[in-house]
């Protein structure tokens, strides 16, 4: 009865909340009877309302935090969603070579002026000294380092966290919770630190005792201050009022006879009297020197009642509200750190959503806390944001390949390919434009976008999908070179306004990643994982300007591709120091013994074979190692 009356006193502005709040989805929880009919998340309906306040833009005494603009659905936040990343990036294969960055970079710049803005040219991997030559003679800027594009829990959460400070009150957090309808609330402290959680859960059990706790109904916890901002009142006079105090709540609701002798009841120190315009209960109140006397309904008090309880320092304050109204928001004074959750989970803001998945659904919990390095909240986390897509998308360039791709390309959308190597088994969830062509780079082919449909090139683009190509072709001198390549570069020298042998003995002089890397470092900088039926294995390649640079280094680069290749578990690691002049190549081999005995080029020294004419990767040395991963006998199972 008494929360039907609450519920009736509201007008229908205070039921709808201010500021245009929406109805709240929580009378779609599970029900909790109260008096036989109310859910508890009816209840709070009454309180939010109650003490629906305009939104504060600035941190207030109490703590309540800056928040915005009224959201809807379930979130523990204001209403602006997270900004997703919009971009889309266009990246190539892990440890790039020229090609790889060249044509992510002229791929970008191509959607860009096609009508794809969000284009943005990215790697996985460093680049090396030749790279940087040719960003530098150009003056493009290196592409975006991505390492993993795996969904983050940065990329889903709510940004702009909705919170109150450990002094607030229930009501202002009801209030708040209600203008955006949440759940819960982080209570951080001033460095934006959570210390808790309040929920609508939590704080129930403190207004709805059990049955045996039945005096708990009667608890006021909390300052005079706080309770007159619950009430929306006004102090006619107070004595400290930023004490916090247990006190006991008492309606004046009967004869006075009856009343005098209720208050021989209860130390009165103790007692909080909510009474009407009743003066003979306000005096007797006054006369016990009670902690405070609220009178409700916005009704005038006395002035000879007004002067005797400060004459007695009792504290005197008036509610706009009727007494079982002002009695239910007493209640709701209680400082949120009396009803908060101490033990909660948080996440940090860049674990991928697939390790967090599961402890998340698992938990009891409805909302996370997301922090960052210093461990201050930067969003606030739902079960239901993992439902969120994840606008991240991926354009891949000179590969084909998710063993090749950045970390987490499968867990995205891919949008096209370009490339010009052999087809690995990728499965995409969608139809994807996929432009495959046997020519000798994937610069090329992105050149050839450019030419073919008219698009402008500028003259530093023109310069970078040169030195892709030359790179690749080995300035079309390799055997993977064809005749489209040929056309295509001419067309790109006349543009940059560069000559394209100069050009390529420059780049190959610029650097020897053997003599500016650690053999760790140098084995890996061109490297490519391929997986062939049960087999996975990798291929390297380093150019070179002759063979001095390697003999020199020859034993450290041995073992540390045996290393490479005992850390990843691969059937074999080959190494293919290639001299660009002679157009001559040595394999190394660190792998199975099996296998390394099907090598039937003549072997140098051990582990080291000598393949003349043999420049190409993917034309020339790959066809031959799967031919030859074919005369093994199947692995057992």
């Amino acid at each position: 009865m008494e929360l039907r009356m609450i519920r009736n006193s509201l007008s229908r502005r205070q039921r709808a909340g201010v500021r245009g709040a929406v109805k709240t989805p929580w009378l779609n929880s599970p029900t909790v009877h109260v008096k036989g009919r109310w859910r508890v998340a009816e209840v709070w309906m009454a309180f939010g309302h109650l003490a629906t306040m305009p939104v504060q833009r600035r941190r207030s005494k109490s703590g309540v935090s800056e928040a915005g603009p009224t959201l809807r659905g379930w979130r523990g936040v204001v209403s602006v969603a997270a900004e997703f990343m919009r971009e889309v990036l266009v990246i190539g294969h892990r440890n790039p070579d020229p090609d790889a960055i060249c044509s992510a970079i002229g791929y970008a710049e191509f959607k860009r002026r096609t009508g794809l803005r969000e284009a943005v040219a990215a790697r996985c991997g460093d680049t090396n000294e030749r790279i940087d030559f040719i960003l530098n003679t150009f003056c493009v800027p290196s592409p975006k380092f991505v390492a993993d594009v795996s969904p983050r829990v940065s990329d889903v959460m709510e940004t702009h966290v909705l919170s109150v400070g450990p002094e607030a009150t229930a009501t202002e957090a009801l209030a708040m919770m209600d203008n955006a309808n949440v759940r819960v609330l982080p209570i951080l402290d001033a460095e934006r630190r959570c210390r808790a959680l309040v929920s609508v859960f939590k704080a129930s059990k403190f207004f709805f005792p059990a049955a045996g706790r039945a005096f708990d109904s009667r608890r006021v916890i909390g300052t005079l201050r706080g309770l007159t901002r619950a009430l929306k009142g006004r102090m006619i006079c107070a004595f400290e009022p930023d004490r916090e105090d247990d006190l006991i709540l008492m309606i004046g609701a009967m004869k006075s006879s009856s009343f005098l002798q209720r208050l021989q009841s209860y130390p009165p120190e103790k007692l909080i009297v909510l009474v009407g315009d009743r003066s003979d209960i306000q005096t007797h109140a006054v006369q016990a020197r009670v902690r405070a006397l609220v009178v409700t309904g916005g009704l005038a008090v006395e002035d000879e009642i007004s002067a005797a309880a400060r004459a007695n320092e009792v504290s005197l304050l008036i509610s706009p509200f009727d007494t079982a109204t002002s009695a239910m928001l007493c209640r709701a004074a209680i400082p949120v750190r009396h009803v908060q959750e101490e033990h909660f989970l948080s996440f940090h803001k860049d674990e991928p959503i697939a390790r967090v998945r599961d402890v998340a659904t698992a938990s009891a919990f409805g909302a996370f806390p997301v922090v960052d390095d210093e461990k201050r909240v930067v969003g606030i986390l739902t079960k239901s944001d993992f439902l969120k897509p994840v606008d991240r998308k991926l354009i891949l360039v000179d590969h084909n390949e998710l063993s090749q791709a950045v970390t987490g390309a499968d867990q995205v959308e891919i949008l096209e390919i370009i490339d010009h190597h052999r087809i690995g088994a990728l499965r995409t969830q969608q139809p994807i434009l996929f432009r495959n062509e046997p020519v000798g780079s994937t610069s090329t082919i992105v050149a050839d976008c450019f030419l073919r449909y008219g698009v402008e090139l500028p003259s530093s683009i023109a310069g970078v999908l040169l030195s892709g190509l030359v790179a690749d072709t080995l300035n079309l001198t390799s055997p993977t070179t064809t005749a489209r390549d040929a056309e295509v570069l001419a067309r790109l020298e006349k543009l940059a306004g560069v000559n394209a042998k100069d050009f390529t003995d420059k780049l190959f002089a610029s650097g020897s990643i053997l003599v500016s890397r650690a053999p760790a470092q140098a084995i890996t900088a061109d490297c490519k994982e391929y997986v062939e039926g049960p087999w996975r294995y990798s291929v390297a390649q380093i150019e070179e300007l002759g063979f001095d640079n390697f003999r020199q280094r020859k034993v450290t680069v041995q073992e540390a591709l045996s290393t490479y290749r005992e850390r990843h578990a691969y059937l074999f690691s080959a190494l293919l120091v290639t001299d660009v002049v002679e157009q001559t190549s040595l394999l190394l081999l660190a792998g199975d013994a099996a296998f390394v005995e099907t090598i039937d080029y003549p072997e140098v020294e051990p582990g080291i074979f000598e393949m003349a004419g043999i420049v190409s990767r993917k034309k020339q040395l790959l066809p031959y190692l799967t031919h030859q991963l074919a005369r093994l006998p199947a692995p057992k199972p």
